[in-house]
């Protein structure tokens, strides 16, 4: 049975074990441990404490032949200097009592002299000075746009023109940049700020700061604060950014202190406020919301319940029967979503749900589907319906955890999508309301028994599924679908058909096809990575084996199943451990079969690509198991 919800955390996943990694060279996101169920850590992981031992020894240690080697060399190039100095001395120097060259006698004649002198030092002429960027942009009223006077955008075409001739800089600061990775072929000023580099160095649009210390990340949020004070980025947002221009931020997750950093820089950061996403991202608030408009969840009680006797009241009342899944307010990748049907698997999970407000629901066969919506000032702009990829032990050691997303034509049938869409774009309408502006994406759960479509949980940000969402037909008909977060925070006037744009979306994105999965270490093992396979295109050569083609900056021009796009996370230098990324794979094909599991071309191309790792196991006592946060695994 598939999970009764997921949600799309790649991004956090990544940043949770950004500081296990070496400084020599750029890795990616690794894979979080479970999260909690406080508001304020909500989407905090850590990586298992033996991992963390292992691997900070490990570059503690190749640290000190860092340093001792860096100490031997410079020790070699202060001798050879001084050696240099002592056999020669500068052309131009001079006797210690000659006058410098700008010295004049008092009695000097005022008209000029002529002289072979070299011009004085402070008569040099000096570089102009690069002009600054005011503190705040100026505010004129009406913003015109480009050199037609217009001030406001009346169609699809004045959008795409705006888009590729704006000079307003934006930037997606992140672990890598997965998420958003294509949307610079659309927007002229967009380009992406990552703590790992995929690419070493040939994205030309991926800035990676070149000094990243070792600092061990808990949050997504600490990672993109990181990123934001480092002196390198700051110089590299100064020097994109023209005069006059305020530069924009966006990210995936971000706190109160994200906000501080961007208000003392004068960075806008183009996301709803912190506060009210993190109201919104509450299952108990999401649901209370959704039922205000009618919109339907599975059947579900909210509460707060102190031992399993009361827990049955609770379901008996609300008739959800005994084979009940319980959900805390807040988690992700299914890490606290629990699968309770008798009292002795209530005993296991108990510490996490009791005390706290639960949500409690019916477990039902369903199918989960990710949609991607914009609540904008028109209306919901509503994405394509994909399925979910999760739980699968050959991606991920989680149970329930995602692992990544597909879009076929038969993903939902007519009616089914039509009543996701609507679902969707009510429950965004009503979002509006709350204050939210821009990009968030919804889980709706099919019932495979009945055919009804229920609202799972609401992520407000943009999320692992964004990959897949701006390289559809839809994308390519108008403009990507995060392209309508930018206009709402550009501060430019513009007028959308929001009725057009999803019916044209909804037959569009029913004829196209698109898969992605992130590959996780799945075994209890730390590992030193030796070497990597490379981030680029890779085909199926005539024997059918997957083989690197060349390097390529994203998977747009995918054409076929037989090739595929890998971004590489780890690279060699780096470690890996249970539940760390390695990489996440494109195709054009289709990854899970009607069944539920993964189709035997998936699991090619899963073994293909760890065939490829090349690792070092470090030696050590095996991890302790930790309690599963759900039935099973």
């Amino acid at each position: 049975m598939a999970r009764q919800t997921a949600s799309h955390a790649h991004e956090e996943g990544a940043a949770a074990t950004a500081g296990t990694q070496t400084e020599t060279g750029t890795a990616a996101a690794g894979a979080a441990a479970d999260a909690t169920s406080k508001p304020s850590t909500a989407r905090s992981k850590s990586v298992p404490a033996r991992s963390r031992s292992a691997v900070k020894s490990a570059v503690k240690s190749a640290s000190k032949s860092a340093a001792a080697k860096s100490g031997s060399a410079k020790s070699a190039a202060a001798k050879s200097g001084s050696a240099r100095a002592a056999k020669a001395k500068p052309a131009s120097a001079k006797p210690a009592s000659a006058k410098p060259a700008s010295a004049k006698p008092a009695s000097a004649d005022p008209a000029p002299a002529v002289s072979n002198a070299a011009p004085a030092a402070s008569a040099q002429k000096k570089p102009p000075a690069r002009s600054k960027r005011p503190r705040k942009a100026p505010v004129t009223g009406p913003v015109t746009i480009g050199r037609s006077g217009f001030t406001k955008l009346k169609n699809i075409s004045e959008i795409r023109h705006y888009l590729r001739t704006s000079d307003t800089p934006v930037f997606f600061v992140g672990a890598t940049a997965f998420n958003l990775l294509g949307l610079d072929r659309w927007v002229r000023g967009f380009s992406y700020i990552s703590y790992y580099d995929s690419w070493d160095g040939m994205h030309p649009r991926v800035f990676t700061p070149a000094e990243r210390p070792y600092v061990e990340f808990d949050s997504g949020e600490e990672i993109n604060n990181w990123l934001l004070r480092n002196h390198e980025v700051r110089a590299h947002i100064e020097r994109r950014t023209p005069p006059g221009v305020r530069p924009q931020v966006v990210m995936v997750f971000f706190d109160e202190e994200t906000e501080r950093i961007c208000e003392e820089l004068d960075y806008e950061l183009i996301l709803p406020s912190h506060e009210l996403r993190e109201r919104l991202d509450s299952k108990i608030v999401t649901t209370q919301i959704a039922d205000s408009v009618g919109v339907p969840s599975v059947p579900n009680a909210l509460t707060t319940v102190a031992d399993w006797d009361e827990l049955v009241r609770v379901a008996d009342a609300a008739g959800l029967g005994q084979d009940l899944v319980i959900q805390t307010a807040y988690g992700d990748s299914g890490k606290t979503t629990y699968f309770v049907t008798s009292e002795a698997e209530f005993a296991a999970v108990a510490d996490e749900v009791t005390g706290v407000e639960i949500k409690v629901m019916k477990r039902i066969n369903n199918r989960p589907i990710a949609i991607e919506a914009v609540q904008t000032r028109h209306g919901t702009v509503v994405g394509p319906c994909m399925t979910e990829i999760t739980g699968h032990a050959d991606l991920t050691p989680y149970r329930g955890g995602w692992a990544g997303n597909e879009m076929f034509p038969t993903v939902l049938d007519d009616e089914s999508r039509h009543a996701a869409v609507q679902l969707v774009r009510k429950l965004g309408d009503r979002l509006g309301k709350e204050g939210y502006r821009g990009f968030f994406e919804v889980d709706v759960l099919l019932d495979t028994d009945t055919g009804d479509v229920y609202l799972g949980e609401l992520n407000p940000r943009v999320s692992g599924a964004s990959a897949i969402t701006n390289v559809t037909a839809g994308a390519y008909a108008d403009v990507p679908l995060f392209a309508f977060h930018l206009l709402e925070y550009s501060g430019i006037d513009f007028e959308i058909d929001v009725d057009e744009i999803n019916r044209r979306w909804e037959e569009l994105a029913s004829e196209d096809e698109w898969s992605h999965m992130v590959i996780k270490h799945t075994t209890d093992s730390v590992e030193r990575i030796d070497s990597a396979p490379r981030t680029g295109r890779y085909v199926l050569d005539h024997y059918g084996n997957l083989v690197y083609s060349h390097g390529d900056l994203d998977w747009h021009l995918l054409t076929s199943e037989s090739e595929a796009f890998y971004l590489r996370i780890y690279k060699e230098g780096d470690y890996r451990w249970k539940g760390a990324d390695l990489g996440i794979l494109v195709t054009k094909a289709h990854l899970e079969a009607s069944h539920g599991g993964l189709t035997l071309h998936a699991k090619y191309l899963i073994d293909a690509i760890r065939g490829m790792y090349e690792v070092t196991t470090l030696e050590g006592d095996e991890p302790a198991p930790k309690p599963a946060p759900a039935k099973g695994k």
